[in-house]
């Protein structure tokens, strides 16, 4: 399936980071569907389906992006989604999603440092989709 036949919802109460990702992914070739909190995502998340999502951690609460990722994957479960942070910059808190105890309770697919570079999201989303097989 080509990128422009496929939806990429993009979740971060950063306007102008949102801005950034938004144009990015759109330039990839894919249509976007953004929201600036965990709840603006969760209504829409009614409505669609997307094909993949980006998730920003720390939105309305320091927990969003884990909860929202949570219930996303608890409704369509196939649906890859990255968390893009800046926790660890922030905080000094490192999440290892390779780690077995934090599989189990972080259920995104990816989790990446906020400033990624441009080849290293499109390389992302591009095997995040192709191991989807949508």
């Amino acid at each position: 399936m080509k990128p422009e036949n496929r939806t990429i919802l993009i979740v971060d109460d950063d306007q102008d980071y949102l801005f950034q990702l938004e144009t990015k992914v759109q330039q990839f070739g894919f249509k976007t569907i953004t929201a600036e909190s965990q709840q603006e995502a969760e209504k829409l998340l009614e409505k669609i389906k997307p094909d993949l999502a980006i998730l920003d951690l720390m939105m309305e609460n320091e927990d969003s992006g884990f909860i929202l990722c949570y219930k996303m994957k608890k409704k369509y479960p196939d649906v890859p989604i990255i968390i893009a942070t800046g926790v660890a910059a922030e905080t000094g808190i490192n999440f290892d999603i390779h780690d077995e105890n934090n599989r189990k309770w972080i259920k995104a697919d990816r989790f990446l440092d906020k400033g990624i570079r441009t080849e290293r999201l499109r390389e992302e989303i591009d095997t995040l989709l192709l191991n989807n097989n949508k």
